[in-house]
């Protein structure tokens, strides 16, 4: 029955020997000599990635291409999906220098890159054969082909951003990327790639060209041969109706295809049938042709000469330029570094993504009700209001916009709405801090606070001045006099930019060096000071500043006396 059949891949991904299973880093040598593949990339537990320089430099820096121009060829996809079958076929031609018997023996099993089947992924990271092949092209050109293996996308143990870096990339990095989809090409494939695509392009410098150079929509087990034939001809027949954009179509619909078509030199699409039920049912498969549908196998003979014969691959290009070995293994590590930072968005699951639009709408709606209200309350022409009750305005107002947000129906969960609920607590705090000095401005004593604090320096010390050049403190006194006249000049200055509007930055600085004056006491403190000190020094101030009544009180002193 179907529930007892197992997790299969119709690409036949069932495990090799121990012997043919490959791990080879730059820590390890090749005892044997024999090519292998290597991880370059590695993703680690915590979601980060390394790029395994040593390993990298072997391949590409090795003596006999490091100055050759360079073409690289990657499968990427969805895990579990036969790309590691495929590049081993992919193996198989290069090995067998493109004749006509490439396939092999009928016996053979297949070998190259780790493949088995089941549910868990198998290839993490990126691997890179270490053998790199030399081609004459056409030309005469004689150039580096590099095959590249990538970890399937949207495995279980992966993250959105980890599927997202691997398949970027690997896009940014080839010259033909191979996008390796199951049984047909639906929306959320253009979706991915639209994704993917873009999550490259940000880390790339900008340029009028398009960024990225083949893509090839490899569907394996078509199963409508009578609408759309096997091969790259029905292919482009069957791409060409996915990618139309039409005057009816949703915007959304569109800019998806847009996207891709802006994105990409070339496109392009191969439909493969079934590769057969023993390859699907047959536990113990290892890879032998024989055991392969014919059909599968006529196509494969067409599929991987359209992919690699010296016609068809393409040299790398970045920016227009050819790109050699040696570049390119500079620009895999200009790309990751950036892969490494936090300098590019992390890109959002479609469910994470509207949670956070849902959340910020109600932020949006909850801040828009809390300024209209409080524009009601002390905004425009609304006079000035007692600090106390603004800020008690301000508390209800805040907890009804709160209680707007509460309300709305979020998605993500209570966990996931408390930080936006954080978020639009903190803006209106900040919201009410403007509000309070807005409010400030319009009370006539607040804004008088400069220049009364001026005026009461001023007059202390001009009081300070008498007192100290009485009592024959010349020095005291003369420091007052000069406090007095600094005060005087900066009460002017103030004036001006107040009047004429220019050298803000430095009535800025006025106002604050009032305001702290202002701060160290209340005014009816300064004057009551000022009023002890005239009161208590009132005959020394008469003596130092004699006047006409001053001396009529002495006639009439006098007289009494008499």
């Amino acid at each position: 029955m179907a529930k007892h059949r197992k997790d299969r891949d119709s690409w036949g991904e069932w495990s090799l020997s121990d012997k043919h299973v490959y791990d080879w880093s730059s820590e390890e040598e090749e005892p044997d000599g024999r090519a292998r593949p290597v991880q370059v990339l590695l993703v680690k537990d915590d979601h980060t990635f390394e790029l395994d320089e040593a390993a990298l430099s072997r391949i590409l820096l090795a003596e006999e291409v490091r100055d050759r121009e360079v073409v690289a060829i990657s499968v990427a996809g969805a895990f579990r999906k036969g790309k590691s079958f495929l590049m081993d076929f992919m193996l198989r031609y290069m090995y067998n220098h493109a004749s006509e018997g490439w396939l092999g023996d009928n016996e053979e099993p297949l070998t190259g890159f780790s493949w088995r089947g089941g549910s868990e992924r198998e290839t993490t990271g990126i691997q890179i054969w270490s053998e790199v092949f030399l081609v004459d092209k056409p030309d005469g050109r004689k150039v580096a082909v590099l095959l590249m293996d990538t970890q399937g996308t949207f495995d279980s143990q992966s993250t959105l951003r980890d599927s997202a870096t691997v398949f970027a990339l690997s896009t940014m990095i080839s010259s033909m990327q191979v996008y390796n989809i199951s049984q047909n090409v639906q929306e959320d494939d253009l979706q991915h790639l639209q994704l993917f695509t873009e999550y490259g392009r940000l880390a790339m410098e900008e340029t009028f060209l398009k960024p990225f150079q083949s893509m090839i929509f490899l569907v394996r087990d078509w199963s409508f041969p009578y609408e759309f034939s096997y091969g790259q001809e029905g292919g482009m027949k069957f791409l060409e109706k996915r990618l139309k954009i039409s005057e009816n179509q949703h915007e959304e619909l569109q800019n998806v295809r847009k996207h891709i078509h802006s994105c990409f030199t070339n496109i392009s699409c191969f439909l493969m049938p079934h590769p057969g039920l023993k390859v699907a049912t047959n536990p113990h498969f290892d890879g032998r042709i024989a055991e392969i549908d014919g059909d599968f196998l006529n196509n494969l003979k067409v599929l991987v000469p359209w992919l690699l014969s010296p016609r068809s691959i393409d040299v790398k290009e970045i920016n227009g330029s050819k790109i050699t070995c040696r570049g390119l293994l500079e620009y895999f590590k200009a790309y990751i570094k950036i892969y490494q930072g936090e300098e590019l968005p992390h890109p959002k699951s479609m469910l994470q993504a509207t949670a956070e639009a849902n959340n910020l709408a109600a932020v949006a709606a909850a801040k828009d009700l809390y300024n209209k209200k409080m524009e009601e309350v002390c905004g425009g022409d609304r006079p000035f209001l007692a600090p106390s009750e603004l800020q008690a305005r301000h508390s209800v107002i805040r907890e009804e916009a709160l209680q707007v947000f509460r309300g709305v129906k979020k998605m993500g969960g209570e966990e996931f709405s408390r930080r936006y609920l954080q978020q639009l607590e903190g803006e209106i705090d900040e919201v009410f801090v403007q509000y309070i000095k807005h409010n400030d401005s319009k009370n006539i004593f607040h804004a008088a606070r400069t220049p009364a604090t001026l005026f009461v320096v001023i007059f202390v010390m001009y009081v300070a001045a008498g007192i100290t050049g009485f009592v024959g403190v010349d020095i005291i006194a003369s420091l007052c006099n000069m406090i007095l006249g600094l005060a005087l000049i900066t009460l002017c200055t103030w004036a001006y930019i107040r009047y004429s509007g220019e050298y803000r930055e430095l009535g800025a600085v006025i106002d604050q060096v009032a305001g702290a004056l202002w701060d160290q006491g209340s005014t009816n403190e300064a004057l009551y000071k000022l009023y002890n000190v005239a009161a208590n020094h009132r005959h020394l101030y008469h003596h130092a500043f004699p006047g006409p009544q001053v001396e009529e009180v002495a006639e009439e002193q006098d007289k009494k006396r008499d």
